[in-house]
């Protein structure tokens, strides 16, 4: 299986999990060297979604494909869609492609995009929709965390039904081992309790012995803030779409789908925060 992403958070997961479930994991990356190191149980290959050269030697002999959207990456016609279309031409088995929750009717996110375009291939394929990641407290919440004890969102009293990628990964591998069977199927995935971001700043003021505080913001000023911090502007917009949309409700369901799936509860965010304690450690 070629994994795409395999040195982030998702692709990394389901590397992990297909080579725990014994299938042979091809890991793609912009730097094979880093991916070998990061995933010794996996043939590493190079990977660069923006050059259309390195597709074809990737996929050759490939069973199956699992996709993820890289945050930075906005064209996705030119990136994901090519390298659909490559897949296509390779005959590649099945596709597994990691969206994001609603992109089926959401035509603002670029998931919704990649979704229509593989929707109407030739290709067999499942699509993933999580929810909000557990791993956002390590990525796009950390640094003000760490630095300033607090989460700034503009999210209001919004509440997220927490989905740790660990989850993803075992699902995905469950679907590639027997692809017939999830083949056209498409799955929302979160996990098991949704929480307001109050209650996520006590979890970690509880695990970490140290307040965190949750800091509402509006919309306009977290674009701001997200920016500030080196992201680029579309996947700013991106992002303050998603953490704005959790006022309304959108990302509050728990979906059954992932225990049904798995024949067990989803990991809680509770679990995840313990298990990763040391990334909010301050120097001091």
């Amino acid at each position: 299986m070629l994994v795409v992403g395999a040195s982030g958070n998702i692709g990394g997961s389901v590397a992990r999990a297909l080579i725990h479930a014994g299938i042979p994991v091809r890991a793609a990356g912009t730097d094979p060297a880093a991916v070998a190191r990061a995933l010794p149980g996996a043939q590493s290959v190079h990977l660069d979604l923006l050059d259309p050269t390195t597709f074809a030697p990737a996929l050759q002999g490939a069973d199956g494909l699992f996709l993820v959207r890289p945050p930075a990456i906005a064209k996705v016609g030119p990136t994901l869609n090519a390298l659909l279309d490559a897949a296509a031409r390779a005959q590649v088995g099945h596709v597994v492609f990691s969206s994001v929750t609603g992109a089926d009717t959401n035509r603002v996110v670029p998931h919704h995009r990649v979704e229509t375009h593989l929707a109407g291939s030739s290709l067999s394929w499942t699509i993933l929709r999580p929810g909000f990641f557990a791993q956002n407290l390590a990525d796009a919440y950390r640094t003000d965390i760490v630095r300033d004890d607090r989460i700034i969102l503009p999210s209001g009293q919004g509440r997220a039904a927490f989905i740790d990628v660990r989850d993803i990964g075992d699902v995905a591998a469950l679907v590639f081992a027997d692809p017939v069977t999830h083949r056209g199927a498409g799955y929302t995935l979160t996990g098991p309790q949704a929480l307001d971001f109050e209650q996520v700043a006590a979890l970690l003021s509880d695990e970490l012995g140290r307040r965190i505080r949750y800091e509402p913001t509006t919309a306009l000023r977290y674009l701001r803030h997200v920016h500030s911090q080196g992201r680029p502007w579309v996947q700013a917009v991106v992002q303050t779409v998603l953490h704005t949309g959790l006022r309304r409700g959108q990302a509050e369901r728990v979906d059954p789908t992932l225990e049904r799936l798995l024949g067990r509860s989803g990991r809680t965010l509770t679990q995840y925060v313990h298990d990763n304690r040391d990334l909010w450690a301050t120097a001091s």
